[in-house]
């Protein structure tokens, strides 16, 4: 697997400030300088001074960049890119520059295209046709809408031969960013640019490690739909760092359960956690079940072992470890709002230990199944006044963006533990509601962290370090606050 290099992406709306932000890259290989980002280019200012060797590009909003002044002048700045001596320059495959590049005899010419509806029927023909134009580098950027079109990116590079740069834009595309080796590709790219799910570079060095990356790094992720604002990469990526393991793990927005499958087995995904709305979906798509996912009907932890694939659910333990010595479930009345995975999961437990479990649904027909399969009752939507000293929200209702939401109105709160499996926003309304009512509060980001901790020692047989996981949750909940805040 070849080194991938770092190519940082560098915008602006002046070319002082593009030469400011340029000198303040840190560990980068190449920067990439966007003068169609600026209101007044100057290819001779953009190079100079420079420490880094430089990508100069110049993108027509024609292929989603800024440029909208006349062609001519356009290739005026990139002829004049490579007469000035910049290490790279992008020009566009559908510009048809072809004095550009055989002026140049195809040597520091990155030929681009880019797609912003899909992957292209004709991928492959069109890299081929792309490499006969002489380009030194020829760089692909798509838009990834499953799993399964980093897979079709990741048979492309692995049959073909370097100088090559593939990109699947977008959060389904993140592999294609951090796993870059795996593709073949020459380089990857970080920066700003998040519309086409570029990742900041303090990301991509310090959470993913991209610099470790190698042919020998194991692959772990997140299954779900969403998972863009989880803090599960952040806490395993931490412990992985802490315990000097060479693996990384990534979010992965899966189409279905039958994408993740795909793309887990082609990448050999070593390890994988399972969120909403797939922990029962991929209970049929492994090999084995384990008993305690069995009993509970879904799963929320793989585990892959050569071609075979394991499946467990770390939920229940974790759950009860946050209830040990808070609260007696032996005749305990539990509520339990939801009938989803986690619903299954948390009923099981408290059965376990005693408690009286009612499971609370808008459908009547799927809280009456899951109170089949976990020795519970079923019950009526909302939960009556009084009938509850345990609640446990398991719906995502609450979780952001939908901060505002809660499943039970204020007056509706009456017992005396009520405990929020969402842990972003880390108090959600529910939980703010029921300490003015009197109720002791447990948030979900100690369930998250516990039920963690046992994925982490299932697939490694090691134990993280104590309290890596959820200083690594809290940072990563303070960085979604931070960027709320500057959106506003």
């Amino acid at each position: 697997m070849p080194t991938p290099l770092l190519c940082v992406t560098v915008t602006a709306a002046t070319m002082a400030e593009l030469r400011e932000r340029r000198d303040a890259v840190r560990d980068a290989d190449l920067i990439e300088l966007r003068l169609d980002s600026v209101r007044d280019p100057d290819v001779a200012g953009a190079l100079s001074g420079r420490r880094r060797p430089i990508v100069v590009t110049c993108r027509p909003t024609w292929e989603g960049g800024g440029f909208a002044g006349a062609e001519e002048e356009r290739k005026r700045l990139l002829a004049d890119a490579l007469r000035l001596g910049a290490e790279y320059v992008d020009v566009e495959w559908r510009a048809r520059f072809d004095d550009l590049i055989s002026a140049a005899a195809g040597r520091r010419i990155v030929l681009s295209s880019h797609d912003f509806h899909g992957v292209p029927a004709d991928l492959s023909a069109r890299v081929q046709a792309m490499r006969a134009e002489g380009a030194e580098v020829v760089k692909v950027a798509v838009a990834a809408t499953s799993l399964s079109d980093c897979v079709t990116l990741l048979d492309l590079g692995q049959r073909s031969e370097g100088n090559l740069v593939l990109i699947g834009m977008g959060e389904h595309g993140l592999a294609t960013r951090v796993l870059a080796g795996r593709f073949n590709s020459k380089w990857t790219y970080a920066g700003a640019l998040h519309t086409v799910g570029q990742l900041p570079v303090d990301t991509l060095l310090d959470d993913y490690r991209f610099r470790t990356i190698d042919s020998s790094t194991e692959i772990y992720g997140l299954v779900g739909a969403p998972v863009a604002h989880s803090v599960s990469p952040g806490m395993h990526n931490a412990a992985f760092r802490a315990a000097c393991l060479n693996a990384v793990y990534l979010p992965l927005p899966a189409a279905s359960a039958k994408d993740f499958v795909r793309f887990g087995r082609a990448f050999g995904v070593k390890g994988a956690s399972v969120t909403v709305p797939y922990k029962v979906a991929l209970l049929d798509e492994v090999d084995e079940v384990h008993p305690v996912a069995r009993r509970i009907g879904a799963i929320n932890t793989i585990r892959m072992t050569g071609d075979r694939w394991a499946g467990t659910n770390t939920d229940a333990a974790g759950f009860l470890e946050t209830l040990r010595e808070r609260v007696p479930l032996a005749e305990t009345r539990a509520s339990i709002l939801g009938a989803g995975g986690a619903a299954r999961a948390v009923a099981a437990a408290l059965a376990s230990g005693g408690g009286r479990v009612t499971i609370h649904a808008r459908s009547r027909a799927q809280a009456e199944d899951v109170a089949r399969q976990t020795s519970a009752a079923a019950g009526p939507w909302p939960p009556e006044r009084g009938s509850w000293d345990l609640l446990v929200n398991c719906t995502p209702i609450g979780m952001h963006p939908s901060v505002d939401e809660t499943p039970l109105g204020a007056a509706e709160l009456t017992g005396r533990t009520v405990y929020d499996l969402v842990y972003n926003p880390p108090m959600t309304r529910l939980l703010r509601d029921a300490q003015a009512a009197g109720c002791r509060i447990i948030g979900g980001l100690e369930m998250l962290v516990a039920q963690a901790h046992e994925q982490f020692h299932w697939w490694t047989a090691t134990r993280p370090a104590a309290g890596v996981m959820r200083d690594a949750a809290l940072k990563r909940l303070a960085e979604f606050g931070r960027d709320e805040h500057h959106l506003v």
